[in-house]
């Protein structure tokens, strides 16, 4: 095992967060080496799907079915997985991990620099007071160790940086941000707001706030409306770390990146109490290396996060690095994805949609805001869009022949999909652990998750079906429809703790600016250090955090305390 030269900071993983931690640690002077386990992605040129028809592909865009099931048997459960960006997903057979019997949870993976900021959702809402309080409030799980005024600020700094697309509403629970103009509503989502907004007092239907540019901002190029995002953006127009932070922190001339290079672990030094750096295998020549940093970033992704943790162990540390609460990889938490509701109207024939808009609209959260008002705690939003059906309506047809091609041509119905989004209820029963008897291919143990929900949100996915029923029904839909499914733990995409903050180091991991209780030149800023799983996308809060983090630690390291 050789041993490198130090760097001031390492940043592992180079997604979302990482890519944030990495641009913001090397603008303020650091050295940075960004660690990626997965292969080099170049921004545009490896985008090899990007603007692919489906003729032009092998499987005319539906893909290999019998490759997904013996090779993506979960990452084809998530979002985005499809022929033209397959190659961002993890290989599940290559990769495995543990699920304790009697639970479930898909573990949504892509092993590549930029991780999953090629193939995000992109919704972008900021957390509110309402959110950082509601641990304290109900008693569940414990306090945050932050408020909005802590981290508005950093909101602030990446919205004006990454751009996002949304209006000024005024809602209490969902704070405004500073926005580039929204993508518009359709006629039929237009139609729907009106119906429900009326109907329902206090419940809003909005342009969903996501990170594509309405127009041009910071050197990017406004979308245009092509449709297949998850494949990559050559031009730019989504938010990724190839396309805003990786150029950002390049510019800086302080960053190395090394892909394909897994950290298996982080060094502690007790006489110091510090991190020293970290013991990496090359994942192509399976060379072990030992890279030495005055202060450590883990933002390998959640899971990934957590395993590097656990696997640290040492004298120190024994059940994990920075374990000295016992909380390292209890509490794993995801958004509920819950129901999914479809009301098919009339009318509007002579209406057609503009384009593939890269976002839809949101239902914000109403329920338990202004007072306790359902049999379960917390509540959920609904993400959605209204849509008008074509030619993948035919097995809904009742027509054969030259009457169902006749048929076929003509434009459908307008439908509105709503699908639920809930806050489950912080649960230190939901666990990772490493797998006491299974390895990977490289000789490291394998995750070994437990993940269950629980009745309150059994009990929220019925109110999300029949409050979606109850809206699209007031909106006008002539049929409603609903898919009364809870979705396994992981699917929504949105995993996150087991390696909470809090104030008191007995039982959070981290401190309120994400530095480790007990090891003072390590932090971790990705969705592992979540608190609690509100049902807003988190992404923009892990951006928000890394940046906030990254001001903190580098002030720490010109002081001489880390």
């Amino acid at each position: 095992m050789s041993s490198t030269s130090s760097f001031d900071a390492i940043v592992v993983g180079s997604g979302i967060s990482g890519g944030w931690a990495a641009k913001e640690l090397t603008e303020k002077g650091a050295r940075v080496l960004l660690i990626e386990r997965g292969r080099l992605v170049r921004h545009g040129e490896d985008y090899t799907g990007e603007h692919k028809a489906p003729w032009e592909m092998p499987f005319r865009g539906f893909g290999d079915r019998l490759l997904y099931e013996r090779d993506y048997a979960i990452q084809r459960r998530g979002r985005g997985f499809e022929e033209g960006c397959a190659d961002f997903f993890v290989n599940d057979r290559e990769h495995p991990y543990q699920v304790e019997p009697g639970t479930d949870f898909s573990w949504l993976r892509g092993y590549q620099l930029g991780g999953r900021s090629l193939t995000w959702g992109r919704a972008s809402f900021r957390l509110g007071d309402f959110n950082f309080s509601e641990n304290k409030r109900d008693g569940h799980g414990i306090d945050w160790p932050i408020r909005y005024a802590d981290i508005a600020p950093w909101y602030d700094h990446v919205e004006r940086f990454i751009g996002v697309s949304g209006a000024q509403e005024g809602i209490d629970v969902l704070p405004d941000g500073q926005f580039l103009p929204p993508f518009a509503l359709n006629c039929i989502e237009e139609h729907a707001k009106k119906g429900i907004e009326q109907a329902f007092p206090g419940r809003k239907m909005i342009n969903e706030r996501t990170a594509v540019l309405s127009r041009d901002h910071n050197g990017r190029a406004a979308c245009h409306l092509c449709g297949p995002c998850q494949r990559g953006c050559s031009t730019g127009s989504y938010f990724s770390t190839q396309s805003s932070t990786l150029p950002a922190a390049e510019a800086t001339g302080l960053l190395t990146v090394m892909t394909d290079t897994i950290v298996a672990g982080v060094d502690y030094d007790p006489k110091l109490r510090r991190v020293t750096g970290v013991r990496t295998i090359n994942s192509k020549t399976g060379v072990h290396e030992t890279i030495g940093a005055r202060m450590i970033f883990l933002n390998a992704s959640t899971l990934g996060t957590l395993h590097i943790m656990l696997n640290s162990k040492s004298e120190a540390f024994p059940n994990g690095l920075a374990n000295g609460s016992g909380a390292l990889g209890r509490g794993l938490m995801d958004t509920l994805k819950g129901p999914i509701i479809r009301g098919e109207f009339s009318g509007f024939e002579d209406q057609q949609p503009i384009g593939n808009r890269p976002c839809g609209i949101y239902i914000p959260r109403f329920r338990n805001v202004a007072k306790s008002d359902t049999d379960f705690l917390r509540g959920y939003g609904y993400q959605g869009s209204g849509t008008r059906a074509l030619w993948t309506r035919g097995a809904d047809l009742r027509a054969i022949g030259a009457d169902l091609k006749t048929e076929l041509r003509k434009p459908g119905p307008w439908t509105i999909m709503l699908g639920g989004m809930g806050e489950p209820l912080p649960n230190a029963d939901n666990t990772v652990r490493l797998d006491p008897a299974k390895v990977d291919k490289w000789g490291l143990p394998q995750l070994l998750v437990s993940f269950r929900w629980t009745k309150n949100e059994e009990r929220m996915a019925q109110d999300m079906a029949d409050q979606g029923e109850a809206m699209l029904r007031a909106a006008g839909a002539v049929k409603v429809s609903t898919l009364r499914e809870m979705k396994p733990g992981g699917e929504t995409n949105h995993e996150m703790g087991g390696a909470r903050m809090g104030r008191d180091p007995r039982e959070a991991v981290l401190n309120g600016f994400n530095q480790a209780h007990d090891v003072p030149n390590l932090f971790v800023t990705d969705g592992s250090c979540m608190t609690s799983s509100p049902c807003q996308n988190p992404s923009l809060t892990y951006m928000a955090l890394s940046a906030r983090a990254a001001d903190f630690a580098m002030a720490q390291l010109k002081q001489g305390a880390i």
